[in-house]
């Protein structure tokens, strides 16, 4: 289906669309009018991670096309804790934590709306904590059933696997479905999207609005990202792939998407960069060695899009020094240590990546320097004895576990 709306051709040709309800009708009115659209933004950490990006370049274009972006935030529904896609129940955390966390949160939408013009920032909070429970039950309680509930992935799932299901998450998919029809009478907002796993919530926000405010509503789902593994993209062996740079350096950000699968690059492009689809579409015909230019634009732009140009050119100056040029750059993680204790190897290599916090424990980098895993000074380590005198009479040395985690030991 070509679409006529600027905002729904984006993201179709980007690869942003999974589900949709009556799209071409959607598609006709926001053609010919500015409408309103939002998602829904879990708030149970203190930063979002790579996962969201997806929503968050859906607010985006949403936002680019003059259309009013409002970003939800779970304050009152974190309070319950969403089950969708989830194995068991979640953490409560307490009124304080989310309002913490919410702080944090808010400093990345700005760099993907425009907060001074037409987007918003919402908790939902501020309507949940006012709901009467009796009040709520008879005008919304028989407007989903159970049978319906127990029909969605994100409910079925859970009980296939045995795994307990609380009705405090029951009321959740309640709570979600309300805060869109909430969102429909107060601010004219007729959009929700979210991942595919929000499919079920956004059907029932739907109904809420068709059949009590007896206006149109519609819902979009995004697929669900994963690596060529079937991983959860933005998931690594050391955690999650954080957007503020309080959680991870933007470094190591960059080198995330730069060491991407060359198979990943192309969607990542569609998805993740504001690049022109022209542009995209050479990109993605790179292969071989050519391959890692593209995997450096798509490290620079998604790193400019999230945390600015200036983070983004000192992470590209830095990578590059470091594995083009061979050359030690001071911004690179350091520590410092004595000489003499070098030299009587009462701090060793084992001491050196533990400080650096290059991996987990003592034991995982025994197996690293085992499997060449390990390089101090682009030389492979292999000192059976674990120490690092050798050294010694050096100024700094450069030391390298994997290719993606690298650092300096200065001795003094």
């Amino acid at each position: 289906m070509k679409f006529k709306s600027e905002f729904l051709h984006e993201i179709k040709e980007r690869g942003f669309i999974y589900q949709d309800t009556d799209i071409a009708k959607l598609d006709m009115i926001m053609s010919k009018t500015k409408i309103s659209g939002y998602i829904g933004f879990d708030i149970t950490s203190d930063s979002l991670h790579a996962g969201s990006l997806i929503q968050l370049m859906l607010l985006h274009w949403l936002d680019f096309y003059g259309h009013q972006s409002i970003a939800l935030m779970g304050g009152g529904t974190t309070l319950i804790g969403d089950p969708s896609g989830k194995d068991q129940t979640r953490k409560i955390l307490s009124k304080n934590e989310i309002n913490k966390n919410i702080k944090n949160i808010e400093l990345t939408f700005g760099r993907f709306i425009n907060l001074k013009k037409n987007a918003l920032i919402i908790n939902n909070y501020d309507w949940l904590s006012n709901i009467n429970y009796i009040e709520f039950l008879r005008e919304f309680g028989s407007k989903i059933t159970l049978n319906r509930m127990l029909t969605f992935d994100s409910i079925k799932s859970r009980l296939d696997r045995e795994q307990p299901l609380t009705i405090l998450e029951f009321n959740y998919m309640l709570l979600q479905a309300y805060d869109f029809f909430y969102l429909n009478k107060n601010y004219n907002c007729i959009l929700q999207m979210g991942g595919s796993d929000q499919w079920g919530n956004i059907l029932s926000g739907v109904d809420f609005i068709k059949k009590i405010n007896k206006k149109d509503a519609f819902g979009i789902t995004s697929p669900l990202v994963t690596n060529t593994d079937g991983s959860k993209m933005g998931k690594t062996a050391d955690g999650a792939i954080w957007l503020n740079k309080e959680k991870i350096s933007s470094l190591d950000f960059f080198q995330y998407w730069r060491n991407v699968n060359d198979q990943e690059v192309s969607r990542y492009l569609h998805l993740f960069t504001k690049l022109p689809l022209d542009e995209i579409k050479k990109l993605s015909l790179l292969k071989n060695q050519e391959i890692n230019e593209a995997k450096k634009i798509l490290a620079y732009e998604v790193t400019k899009i999230v945390r600015g140009t200036e983070d983004a050119d000192e992470a590209l100056e830095i990578a590059d020094n470091t594995f083009n040029s061979k050359i030690v750059d001071e911004r690179l993680p350091n520590i410092s240590h004595n000489e003499t204790d070098i030299k009587n190897n009462n701090f060793t290599i084992l001491d050196a990546i533990e400080k650096l916090k290059f991996a987990n424990s003592r034991s995982e980098v025994k197996r690293l320097i085992k499997s060449d895993g390990i390089k101090v000074n682009d030389k492979l380590y292999k000192n059976n004895d674990l120490s690092l005198r050798e050294y010694s009479t050096f100024k700094e040395i450069k030391i390298a576990v994997g290719k993606k985690k690298i650092g300096i030991l200065k001795i003094i």
